[in-house]
């Protein structure tokens, strides 16, 4: 069924609060998400985006009884990632000839994944245009690596509606749709949680990408995404965060991330803490066992972090593949401004503080020394090795 966003502009998107994982099993979801479609029913019908394949069928029905297919004009696919586009060969099944206005990335995307180079692809630009109704238009922005490089956003003006596509949403279900219907703090929790993990590798681009858009003076009242809220209570609020965010965000915060085998790691992460909360009180300090808690929820935490201390257990020359699987996904992220520790524990070889200050320092992290090693059950007088650590991540 479609839900009014404002005037002849309607959701008919699919809210889906069974689903727990998402960009294969790459991105955990604690409070359901949705795929937001629109219909804009005004002289021409227009519609932007569709929804994840799996409900392609329920999708098209709650269309077809909103609407005569054939009286579509036209379809706006901003993103041709499979939870926007998924609708689309069904759609295209009874409407063959419905024109699809995207960017000229988005036709490599959509004919590399549903292999139709016939249909009626319409290549849009920074600036184009489409008449909708009287008075009103959508003008298209090209948002390339945001976070695909297809991505776009379009503005309906009269009604000044801005469908961001990716940009602005969260992986959280909102039955009632708006912003200001949602619990405030899970809504800014789940924000923040995209954005650290899905669009902070294109933080530079993103915060270009602002600018323009600020600059654009759009006057802008409705921000409809496609996951999450649509946010209609001060819709510029999730502007202004992503333009912090954009900004090397951090906060006074340090994260300690680590695991362990039998217990010695474990006991340095936390005597680091320890340390930590003695030099520093007013720092927020979170200890997180990576094999123990969600890693998105974990990269978050390192999101906010000014610092972070990394910890394993040398095993088989290397550290443990928990820690190593980790440090990969923390390199691909790609963060900037951040100070990183080392510090482990081993038996014979001890080759594991080496690791992560090389892992540490591919992920673009300023190693600081100490880099603390201790062999087999830490005495006391090792343990008290982690002051320095502690100092010189508060220096």
């Amino acid at each position: 069924m479609k839900e009014k966003v404002k005037n002849n502009v309607y959701w008919i998107g699919k809210i889906d609060w069974e689903l727990t994982r998402f960009h294969g099993d790459d991105y955990s979801i604690h409070h359901g998400s949705s795929q937001n479609a629109y219909l804009i029913d005004e002289e021409k019908k227009i519609l932007i985006d569709t929804v994840w394949s799996p409900h392609k069928d329920e999708y098209i029905e709650n269309l077809e009884k909103e609407i005569d297919l054939q009286e579509l004009d036209a379809i706006i696919i901003q993103h041709g990632e499979v939870d926007h586009s998924g609708g689309l060969p069904l759609l295209m099944e009874k409407r063959p000839d419905l024109p699809i206005y995207c960017t000229a990335n988005g036709v490599k995307s959509l004919v590399g994944q549903f292999h139709h180079p016939e249909w009626d692809y319409r290549i849009i630009k920074t600036g184009d245009s489409l008449a909708v109704g009287p008075g009103k238009e959508l003008v298209f922005v090209e948002m390339p690596m945001l976070h695909w490089p297809d991505s776009m956003a379009s503005f309906l003006t009269g009604d000044n509606i801005l469908f961001s596509n990716d940009a602005f949403g969260q992986h959280f279900a909102v039955e009632e749709l708006f912003n200001d219907k949602a619990d405030q703090c899970l809504l800014f929790g789940e924000a923040i949680k995209y954005y650290a993990n899905i669009l902070t590798p294109f933080q530079a681009v993103a915060k270009r990408k602002l600018e323009e858009i600020i600059g654009m003076n759009l006057p802008i009242e409705i921000i409809a995404p496609s996951h999450g809220v649509i946010w209609r209570d001060n819709p510029l609020q999730i502007v202004e965060k992503y333009v912090e965010w954009s900004n090397q965000y951090q906060e006074d915060q340090i994260t300690i991330a680590y695991d362990t085998m039998w217990d010695s790691t474990k006991k340095l992460a936390h005597r680091l803490a320890a340390e930590l909360r003695d030099l520093a009180p007013d720092t927020v300090v979170k200890v997180m066992n990576v094999s123990q808690v969600d890693k998105n929820d974990l990269m978050t935490e390192v999101f906010k972090s000014k610092a972070i201390a990394v910890g394993s257990p040398t095993v088989g020359n290397d550290i443990l593949s928990s820690v190593a699987g980790w440090l990969y996904f923390l390199k691909e992220l790609r963060f900037k401004g951040k100070k990183g520790a080392a510090f482990g524990s081993y038996g014979w070889s001890g080759e594991g503080n080496t690791k992560i200050i090389a892992q540490l320092q591919e992920a673009g992290f300023e190693v600081v020394e100490p880099s603390v090693r201790v062999q087999w059950n830490p005495k006391e007088e090792e343990l008290d090795q982690m002051r320095a650590v502690a100092e010189a991540l508060v220096k």
